[in-house]
């Protein structure tokens, strides 16, 4: 087994991690330690029983760190975590959070070395010959990452103790990933929304503390290569789109219902924002950000998904429901739990199958001129195709497009089902 130290995949990843790694393991610098430990054995050892209490003990961590490119963190975060422990919650609901929550996530916390370890170890194995493990997937990257659902949840802890480095994060166009923003939006302009988006997240970790999903999240960067590469579908130029003789297929059009409780195994539509999430750690709270309160494993590829191209999508496989909401906007709020009893795959993921593709920002007019439509249907193409069916795909191009097309859903209010497309299952708008 190949030593942690020589890892590439590990290499591109070590800048965005908190963990330090010697000749061949990671670890926490042992004040780390010795503060999550204190943490893991409950507010009478402690003292952590308030939100202001717990952002001491995170602003205690991160200082133990010592990493030069661990930023500070967002100016009024402690005024975000003091109001939404101390004042937006129930006396019992934070007492349930100190008492047993947060000693749950120090302990998930301790394990993430050895966490992380395992997956490097198991990484090699999953796929014959397919690289799986935790990397930075770059632009015009294709790749897969399998991440383990306990790992996810250790991935999301560093994330709510704002524990990942920033400092690159910009150089490298990927999106924000620590909560410290999410914090401090609802302490400079409260809002409902801003607060029920929160109460996802904690239903989230409540949810994880008290039973541990051992599952599995798959994170595919597509991409729809430039150039003619073998065995691979090239980006489509407008002939062959105005020469396709494919005839419109089947559809289903629901007049009503949201996409995630419609789906039918359908591939589901995140209309994203090119940086994966968008506003989901700030104040955002449209479509692509209520999906990622509600599944918040999505936020989990935020991590090490920089932003796309206009020839990329990124499918997300095995992201499990947690919440229940009403409304949208500036009416978003967290409903209850939601238990997802969907049945899962080979690989035990979750058969939720999630595909982000980002439209033309702000486009007014000019999304109708040729050079535009293009790059949506083809943005929408890489999200739909599976390339590991290849061959398929080639035959429907050197046809001449004389073959299938398959599946679609539109938004919020329109859901639109198209069946017959070589994709791995139908596209869910």
């Amino acid at each position: 087994m190949e030593g942690m130290e020589n890892r590439e995949d590990l290499k591109s990843m070590l800048p965005f991690l908190p963990l330090l790694l010697g000749s061949s393991s990671l670890f926490w610098p042992s004040k780390v330690v010795k503060s999550l430990e204190t943490l893991s054995k409950g507010p009478l050892y402690s003292e952590v029983d308030s939100g202001e209490l717990l952002f001491n003990a995170i602003s205690h961590i991160r200082d133990s760190l010592a990493l030069p490119s661990l930023q500070p963190v967002a100016p009024f975060a402690h005024g975000g975590y003091a109001l939404f422990f101390d004042e937006l919650i129930s006396r019992a609901e934070a007492s349930k959070w100190f008492e047993e929550v947060v000693p749950a996530l120090a302990n998930l916390l301790l394990r993430l070395p050895s966490l992380l370890e395992s997956h490097y170890q198991d990484a090699d194995y999953l796929f014959n010959g397919v690289r799986t493990g935790l990397r930075l997937l770059g632009s015009q990257e294709a790749g897969i990452v399998f991440l383990g659902q306990e790992l996810v949840a250790a991935l999301l802890t560093c994330a709510f103790f704002c524990l990942f480095p920033v400092s690159d994060r910009g150089s490298k166009r990927l999106p924000t990933i620590n909560f410290d923003h999410l914090f401090e939006d609802i302490y400079e302009s409260y809002s409902k929304k801003q607060e029920n988006k929160i109460k996802c997240i904690m239903h989230y970790f409540e949810r994880i503390c008290s039973s541990m999903p051992e599952g599995f999240v798959s994170f595919e960067r597509k991409v729809l290569p430039l150039e003619q590469l073998p065995l691979c579908v090239s980006y489509p130029e407008a002939d062959f789109w105005s020469k396709s003789v494919v005839s419109l297929c089947l559809f289903e059009v629901h007049s009503s219902g949201f996409i995630e409780d419609q789906s039918n195994g359908a591939l589901e539509v995140d209309f994203a924002n090119k940086y994966l999430g968008g506003g989901a750690l700030r104040s955002g709270c449209l479509q692509e950000e209520i999906r990622f309160m509600i599944n918040p494993e999505l936020i989990a590829g935020m991590l090490f998904l920089p932003c796309m191209e206009d020839n990329e999508a990124i499918e997300i496989v095995g992201a499990e429901r947690f919440s229940n909401y009403t409304g949208y906007a500036s009416s978003f709020c967290f409903s209850g739990d939601h238990v997802d009893k969907r049945n899962v795959d080979g690989f035990r993921r979750c058969k939720t199958r999630i595909v982000a593709i980002d439209a033309l920002c702000r486009a007014g007019m000019r999304q109708y001129k040729c050079t535009y439509l293009l790059r949506e249907a083809n943005k929408a193409f890489c999200g739909f195709l599976d390339q590991s069916n290849c061959d398929h795909h080639k035959s429907l191009f050197q046809d001449g497009g004389s073959q299938g097309s398959q599946c679609m859903e539109t938004d919020k209010d329109t859901n639109v089902v198209v069946k017959d497309f070589p994709v791995r299952s139908p596209p869910v708008f």
